[in-house]
């Protein structure tokens, strides 16, 4: 059995109990808010609409480790993070989507995911205690199966809001008037790779060549040089607070003490320059973390990398996020999470969709759930979060950065 969590960290599935006794329930201390987070066993044998896939599926992409063709299909997923892995049985069940459009139809979604059994390395401290997310580019993630049995175009959008509050919309193609950029295409395993020809900060900027990942999952974003000792001396350079001594508590390299007389924060902007010459904002480049009581200090929320380049959802903060599969492009404009506007999505095809009636399933409670805009994409929001502008160094920090599991 695997753990599927409800409330303000998301819908996501994930960990798995060693025992298939009683269910027990698992928790994670929110310092922002002090909750507990209650976590229920989703158990397969428990859903009315679970089925396992066989190892004779189109899907399964380990049938050499199967032990027969009508065996359960395994998986296995390696992380970057260290000794970090998953491993179980895949799972196809329901998910719940509503239609953005006038009717709000809800949608009955099949999809596969992977029932955790064995987890290694951060799974076992509280990164991703929900699960992650299946959102890539291979055809067993949730935009390809929308796509290819008709439900959405082979494209999402992603807004993290400078609330907390964010949003996906499955089959958003977004809007005419966004800034784009290509993939770099890997056809053995594609991933959500762009090109980088220049860095701005402030008054400065460089011409820059270096490829990185788009990964939603990763909470901050991860440069190796030459452009992460560009990016950072630069910013360091135009920033007026006094530099904290390092810390190795903080991840940061680049940290600095918040003024007592200021209210705001004065910080140079930062931009990417991508290949095809469209500017990449980032209007939250900062963390503003509090050290002790009444002490806070806000760091370049950058991570040094070895080798990897991944842009985290940090610096998407403020921004809807166009990962067009069909197009092969990113796409990208400055956006309220929950303003109105055309898109070009493709319908929801009732002909190759399970609709439900008005009334879902009882034991069915959709959390945020709400249409937005005039176009039929299908769309989950995220439950809201109690926004706060700082983390609580001790605890919040640590969560943030374990759930920042880097993805290949």
């Amino acid at each position: 059995m695997c753990i599927r969590a409800r409330g303000k960290i998301g819908y996501l599935i994930g960990d798995t109990s060693a025992s298939d006794s009683a269910d027990p329930t698992y928790s994670i201390w929110d310092a922002e808010n002090s909750m507990d987070f209650e976590f229920s066993i989703y158990s397969p044998n428990m859903s009315l609409t679970s089925q396992r896939v066989l190892c004779n599926s189109s899907l399964c992409e380990l049938q050499r480790e199967c032990t027969g063709t009508t065996g359960h299909c395994p998986y296995k997923m390696a992380y970057v993070s260290a000794d970090t892995s998953s491993s179980g049985i895949l799972v196809e069940d329901v998910l719940y989507l509503t239609t953005d459009d006038t009717h709000h139809e809800v949608v009955e979604a099949r999809i596969v995911f992977g029932c955790g059994q064995v987890q290694t390395g951060s799974f076992l401290d509280v990164a991703a205690p929900n699960g992650l997310f299946g959102l890539g580019m291979e055809k067993i993630s949730v935009p390809s199966i929308l796509s290819s049995r008709g439900l959405t175009s082979d494209s999402f959008s992603m807004c993290f809001g400078h609330d907390g509050i964010g949003r996906i919309s499955f089959g958003d193609n977004g809007s005419s008037d966004q800034e784009e950029t290509p993939f770099n295409l890997n056809q053995l395993r594609p991933t959500y790779n762009i090109s980088i020809t220049g860095v701005s900060v402030g008054n400065s900027s460089i011409d820059a060549g270096f490829s990185s990942l788009f990964d939603s999952g990763t909470s901050f974003t991860y440069l190796a040089d030459p452009a992460y000792t560009y990016l950072s001396e630069s910013f360091n350079a135009q920033v007026q607070d006094k530099r904290q001594a390092p810390d190795s508590r903080i991840p940061f390299e680049y940290c600095y003490h918040k003024s007592s007389n200021h209210t705001k924060i004065q910080i140079p902007d930062l931009s990417l320059i991508t290949k095809g010459g469209s500017d990449f904002p980032v209007s939250e480049p900062v963390i503003v973390i509090s050290v002790q009581q009444h002490e806070y200090v806000y760091c370049l929320g950058i991570v040094k990398s070895s080798r990897l380049n991944i842009i985290g959802q940090n610096f998407m903060t403020g921004l809807r996020i166009v990962f067009d599969s069909e197009r092969n492009i990113l796409g990208w404009k400055k956006f309220n999470c929950y303003e109105s506007e055309d898109s070009n999505p493709l319908p929801v095809n009732p002909k190759n969709s399970s609709a439900l009636s008005p009334t879902a399933p009882k034991n069915y409670t959709p959390e945020g759930m709400k249409g937005n805009g005039n176009g039929t994409q299908v769309t989950v929001l995220t439950p809201p979060l109690s926004h706060s502008s700082h983390l609580n160094f001790m605890s919040r920090i640590l969560i943030l950065l374990l759930l920042s599991l880097i993805i290949l």
